[in-house]
């Protein structure tokens, strides 16, 4: 597998490129029997798409375990529980590529299928993979999954703005995890995990968030695709209530040593401009208990 032009020009400007050139090899379009066997148990994913109008999304999956079936070395079938307000299947019917992250958030791992999608007649996602991977577990706070036991599903609220509410800066400020998309035309959709200490997202107004970009795998295929694509979709849950926060706008990424001093670690910053927000209460019925933080969570104490 190649970077495309974008990851390569990220990687050179961070002063990694020979370092990235060596990490070719643990990107597969093969499902391997190790992530065939992690699927199997997985309840949690995150797809990234694009709509008609080129906005990214980030989309929260949720069903039974192994709900992300492998059919064959090259495709899985996602059989998700869709929550109406989620642009996910109608974006599909234009754009078929899809950014896949299958997280669990207890064990700290994370897989990435990205590819190309076919929605069935049934509404499952059959995705035909062009990369596979799994990620690092750094930055993964660890939660436990827990069921929400209530008899009848408690009634999804929609509201669909274009600036934050007071209640969406609260979450977003005290959020130490979130999940974001991105897209680079022939390259594809891509979906990955943010995470640090509550505060490391900023919010700067109703409309702008700012977060730093920590060291990572030095493959860069978010902020590579942010070189080509400013369009991005970001994805808030509430882990203990099932509420979910979709954003959608575009970003600028902050190399400035003089602009990071204010957040640890930060090699660099991401600005994030809102362009739309749906906000959906009670999109799972999942509920996740924190356990820890990420030992990699960068400390101003450090």
């Amino acid at each position: 597998m190649q970077f495309h032009a974008g990851e390569i020009a990220v990687q050179a400007q961070a002063g990694v490129r020979e370092e990235a050139k060596t990490l070719h090899h643990l990107i597969s379009n093969l499902i391997k029997p190790a992530a065939q066997i992690f699927l199997s148990t997985q309840q949690l994913a995150i797809a990234s798409t694009v709509d008609t109008n080129g906005r990214v999304w980030a989309s929260l999956l949720t069903g039974e375990p192994g709900f992300v079936k492998v059919l064959n070395q090259q495709t899985v079938q996602v059989d998700a529980i869709s929550v109406p307000s989620d642009p996910l299947h109608h974006n599909l019917h234009g754009n078929n590529q899809i950014g896949l992250l299958v997280i669990d958030l207890t064990n700290r791992k994370r897989l990435r299928l990205n590819g190309q999608a076919e929605i069935q007649p049934q509404r499952q996602i059959n995705i035909t993979i062009e990369q596979a991977f799994f990620n690092c577990p750094k930055y993964i706070q660890a939660r436990h999954l827990e069921l929400e036991t209530t008899e009848s599903s408690p009634e999804l609220q929609i509201s669909i703005t274009q600036t934050l509410s007071t209640t969406h800066q609260n979450l977003i400020a005290q959020a130490d995890t979130f999940f974001i998309g991105s897209y680079a035309q022939k390259a594809g959709a891509d979906a990955s995990h943010r995470g640090g200490f509550p505060g490391f997202v900023q919010v700067l107004n109703s409309n702008k968030l700012v977060f730093p970009d920590y060291a990572g795998n030095n493959m860069f295929q978010t902020l590579g695709n942010f070189a080509v694509n400013p369009q991005a979709g970001l994805l808030f849950i509430n882990f203990t209530k099932g509420h979910i926060l979709q954003l959608t706008g575009t970003v600028k990424v902050i190399w400035e040593r003089e602009r990071l001093t204010s957040f640890a670690g930060a090699q660099r910053l991401v600005e994030f401009d809102i362009e739309q927000i749906i906000e959906t209460q009670n999109a799972t019925l999942l509920r996740w208990r924190f356990g820890s933080y990420s030992p990699a969570n960068p400390s101003f104490d450090e």
